[in-house]
């Protein structure tokens, strides 16, 4: 027999600590591998973590409701030592409220790179899972209780497709479904596909099709990262969710520009705050989404879900991932006000410093590409929400502009690319062109009283 430690999971890249709010096995029970042991609460989440091999609790370290750091060491289980095991068990699936991943090492540091021979055996994919015979008692048994629970994610990908989940048995203990079996099923064919698998960019699940990728001699191989993996699952399940569109604007910034360059020597003054394109486009979006409702809601199965709050996902660029916080109730923030929420929100998520909930709830997201030189993109709509809207770089073009007399002319303008990626499911094209066109005829004559 050998001994295994099962530790605290580091549930968000900026969570330092996590609470253990109940244990669901007590010391001399058996445990199977999948099966949840104890959970874990935040202000938004109760996640139950499952264990990462067979065997027996011989220890609990933590009682229930302390809390304790990241990768702290709660219990141990007596497993069989010939059977290879994980050391900590596996982070379960974000809730579906969780506009972006968090979760990354504990350190934010790169994992160490290895060199792989030629003769690394290729990964596979997991199999479908297979249909479940029917339920045929009162639903109490523990089976039949594990069968049809599951994770958010698992949940809503299922209601996006129509699939009955206790028709399925999956991987996961008494034949729970987790996220691989139900996207492996959709894979195999089955479910009903919705409009997504029909838009005009690659078919849904090409990213697991295919002859297994293996590694040539001298190759370097490097483990991805709990964030970069959950990125991954991440963008996979938002992609294959909603019908896919993009729509393009070029918008001239060059009266925003004007007044930003008249405001910013008070404003950062009297705020200690350095005053970008940012805030005046946020504003503007709040806005919009006010006029075109349709962009702040979110599906859920055959409903429409139209948010009355407005809370902006800003998507920050990380050394070792991509973080989304949100700012909530934008609709109350002054220029100034939206001008500290940045940037108190993204030193922070560069300091890994965030809470759970200022990384869930929006209804609307933005990303800034441009700040990297990108002209234009075309972002992935995060889940629970109906579109993104990216930002282009913004720089000095050449432009023909007619003058009140009919002549054109050749100016300078500060401009810049918006494209506006929309769930065609339930945003009409029109819809998203008209918002687009209102955030180009807002910021074109933005008002200096309004600023």
């Amino acid at each position: 027999m050998a001994r295994v430690d099962v530790v605290m999971p580091q549930m968000g890249e900026s969570i330092a600590e996590g609470t253990l709010s109940r244990w669901l096995k007590k010391v001399g029970d058996a445990v199977k591998r999948d099966e949840p042991i104890f959970e874990i609460s935040t202000d938004k989440v109760d996640a139950e973590i499952p264990a990462a091999s067979n065997g027996i609790l011989a220890e609990i370290l933590v009682k229930e409701g302390e809390t304790v750091p990241v990768q702290t060491v709660v219990a141990r289980l007596e497993t069989d030592a010939s059977v290879g095991v994980s050391l900590a068990p596996t982070a379960p699936a974000p809730s579906a409220a969780v506009s972006a991943p968090v979760v990354g090492s504990p350190q934010g540091a790169p994992p160490r790179s290895q060199t792989t021979p030629a003769s690394t055996p290729p990964s596979h994919p997991a199999p479908a899972p297979r249909i479940a015979p029917p339920l045929t008692g009162n639903g109490n048994s523990f089976e039949e209780r594990l069968r049809t629970k599951s994770s958010p994610l698992v949940r809503r990908i299922a209601a996006e497709h129509n699939v009955d989940i206790t028709g399925l048995h999956g991987s996961g203990i008494a034949g729970r479904v987790t996220k691989r079996d139900i996207i492996a099923f959709l894979d195999a064919g089955g479910g009903q596909a919705p409009a997504a698998r029909s838009s005009m960019h690659a078919p849904s699940g090409a990213e697991t099709h295919g002859p297994p990728v293996e590694a040539w001699a001298g190759d370097t191989v490097e483990p991805m990262s709990k964030i970069r993996r959950l990125t991954s699952d991440h963008m996979v399940a938002a992609r294959r969710s909603a019908a896919h569109v993009t729509s393009f604007f070029e918008i001239d910034l060059t009266r925003v520009a004007r007044i930003r360059q008249k405001l910013r020597g008070e404003f950062e003054k009297q705020t200690g705050q350095k005053l970008t394109f940012l805030p005046f486009i946020l504003k503007t979006v709040v806005d919009g989404l006010k006029a075109f409702p349709v962009l702040n809601a979110a599906v859920s199965g055959t409903n429409v879900i139209y948010r009355k709050q407005f809370n902006l996902g800003i998507a920050v660029a990380l050394d070792w991932g991509l973080i989304v916080p949100v700012i909530k109730g934008a609709d109350d923030l002054s220029l100034s006000g939206l001008t500290k929420s940045l940037n108190d929100l993204a030193e922070r998520a560069r300091s890994k410093r965030l809470k759970p909930e200022e990384v869930q709830g929006a209804t609307f997201t933005i990303t800034n590409p441009g700040v990297f030189g990108s002209l234009l993109g075309t972002p992935i709509i995060p889940l629970g929400t109906s579109a993104i809207l990216g930002l282009g770089a913004i720089e000095k073009r050449a432009k023909v502009l007619t003058g009140p007399d009919g002549e054109d002319t050749i100016a300078i303008r500060t401009c810049a690319y918006f494209s506006l990626s929309f769930d065609h499911r339930i945003v009409d094209g029109s819809d998203a062109d008209k918002f687009l066109a209102f955030l180009k005829k807002q910021l074109e004559s933005y008002p200096e009283a309004g600023a």
